[in-house]
């Protein structure tokens, strides 16, 4: 890392996004968060104010294709490039698949698939015209495990996985390298966007959630990691390593703890209906 390294992050004013800014701050680089909340894209430029590196907030709305484009403008007018763009902006829903809203389909494919699409297709061109530059592009396990409940969001983000290998050869011979991470449950406020119709979804996913294998900052410090390495493919949590091993290796007994699990959330779902 560098001091004059230029990161954009979308979706950065909350959650894993401003961890990311603060860990690439530390290190003196030059950090640049859009975000639709503007509240919040103010408290973090107060929060991380003592950082050596700098700081800027811009609004960006990732389903706006010319949100994207004044981005882009204000980093080439100011900043003269970008080094890393970090396409973070996302949102989740959960549904079985008879009981989901198709509104709700487009709007999670909106915000998770073509927002990193519209990122894509903005700033590659001028990472070629640079001859270099680095997409990271956060997915999720769920994109690997696919578990029951969850479709339109592990369709999104197994589509984001899919287009991370795609742009992983495709941009390489013009010195653009990409990462994908997917990370399992930590905390986050993502369970604030959640849409659903299920009972007690809301409750359950926050829970979830909560888990502690992994702060958003020891995931944030895994990331930077792997982009000076210039890493594919990131599974930060053991738990989630050791999950999607049992898929590839042992798919029998990966298809039976699913099979358990859709059994278990079946009955928990069918007694929130009745209770």
């Amino acid at each position: 890392m560098t001091a004059s390294q230029r990161v954009l992050i979308t979706g950065g004013a909350s959650g894993l996004g401003r961890a990311m800014a603060e860990s690439w701050l530390r290190d003196g680089a030059r950090v640049l968060i859009g975000d639709v909340n503007e509240a919040r894209g103010k408290e973090t430029l107060a929060a991380l104010a003592d950082l050596p590196g700098t700081l800027e907030f811009i609004h960006l709305d990732v389903r706006d294709a010319a949100s994207l484009n004044h981005v882009r403008e204000w980093l080439e007018q100011h900043w003269g490039g970008l080094d890393v763009l970090v396409n973070n902006a996302g949102v989740a829903a959960a549904a079985r698949i008879d009981r989901g809203d198709m509104a709700d389909w487009d709007w999670i494919f909106d915000i998770n698939v073509k927002g990193v699409v519209r990122g894509c297709k903005v700033f590659v061109p001028l990472m070629k015209r640079q001859g270099q530059g680095h997409i990271v592009n956060i997915a999720s396990l769920a994109g690997l495990l696919n578990a029951p409940v969850m479709g339109s969001y592990n369709v999104t983000k197994a589509g984001v996985i899919a287009l991370s290998e795609t742009l992983r050869y495709e941009l390489a011979p013009y010195g653009i390298h990409t990462t994908v991470v997917c990370p399992g449950f930590f905390r986050t406020n993502l369970h604030e966007s959640m849409r659903t119709p299920e009972p007690g979804m809301i409750e359950t996913v926050d829970k979830l959630l909560s888990s502690n294998e992994l702060t958003a900052a020891q995931i944030a410090d895994m990331i930077k990691k792997a982009v000076a390495r210039r890493q594919f493919f990131l599974l930060p949590h053991k738990s989630g390593r050791r999950a999607y091993w049992f898929k590839r290796f042992l798919p029998p007994v990966f298809g039976r703890i699913m099979l358990k699990g859709a059994d278990r959330m079946k009955r928990k779902l069918e007694n929130a209906e009745n209770a």
